[in-house]
């Protein structure tokens, strides 16, 4: 087990405004507009506002009561809500970690158009591979997988300090971003196969469609002075003090180990 939860890049243009602006938004929309929501309310928002791919083709339409915006404002409507707290919770600790140094990178007008225009584009490919799903799809991971695929082309060697717990020993290490991120990428393209077949769940195509929109915008939309591939700013796997736990006897026993 791992738990990503900082990285040792420096922003450098003041606070990430325009991340912790979506990070509001999205949390205010769940908060109080979607968690007050009993089961048939949740449907029926999640029908309203959520994209739907069979609706957006014109191969179906809503009813009257459900049809409370046009079928593309569900585009970005979609990215501002989530399917439970969990869905949520993570979209938005990875956005916090990654998105406020790309959005320094990029500056907040090109970060936010970067954002939607990734999250548009995840949520296109996910309908391209089923037109006909009636199924709505909601959540940020589209615009939020091309901001770790920015993250990677401008710092693959940054250091995201990782919490491990790896049987009895529990600490914390640095990783390079292209091992983490990469496991992340190889983590979508083993779930690619079952997703494809299935009706609905986690939609690993926009994943993939807002990761690849988020790899061809980059160079475009960074700074000027802004390169790719830097070096870290730290050491590559300096770890904190582990510490094993086991019990004997029925009382807990300690084992620490310095950092190296």
């Amino acid at each position: 087990m791992f738990f990503p939860y900082r990285d040792d890049n420096p922003r450098h243009h003041g606070p990430p405004l325009a991340t912790l602006a979506i990070i509001g938004i999205c949390t205010a929309v769940y908060l109080l507009v979607q968690l007050p929501l009993g089961p048939h309310e949740g449907q029926a928002y999640a029908l309203s506002f959520g994209f739907i791919p069979a609706v957006f083709f014109g191969q179906t339409e809503l009813v009257s009561d459900l049809a409370r915006v046009p079928s593309t404002a569900t585009l970005v409507t979609s990215m501002f809500s989530h399917g439970g707290l969990m869905h949520l919770v993570g979209n938005m600790w990875f956005l916090w970690l990654y998105g406020d140094n790309v959005e320094d990178a990029m500056g907040r007008f090109r970060y936010l158009l970067f954002y939607l225009i990734c999250g548009v584009v995840g949520t296109l490919a996910h309908a391209a591979v089923d037109p006909a799903s009636r199924v709505p799809l909601v959540g940020a991971s589209g615009a939020i997988s091309g901001v770790i695929a920015a993250y990677l082309l401008i710092w693959p060697r940054a250091n995201i300090r990782v919490f491990y717990w790896l049987f009895i020993f529990v600490g914390t290490i640095n990783v390079p971003a292209f091992l983490v991120l990469g496991f992340w990428i190889v983590e979508q393209l083993f779930a690619l196969p079952a997703a494809m077949q299935a009706q609905g769940g986690i939609a690993i195509v926009a994943h993939l469609g807002g990761f690849a929109a988020g790899l061809a915008l980059t160079p475009f939309l960074k700074r000027r002075g802004v390169t790719l591939f830097q070096l870290p700013h730290s050491a590559a796997f300096a770890r904190n003090r582990a510490r094993a736990i086991w019990r004997r006897g029925g009382s807990a026993h300690e084992v620490r180990r310095k950092r190296d």
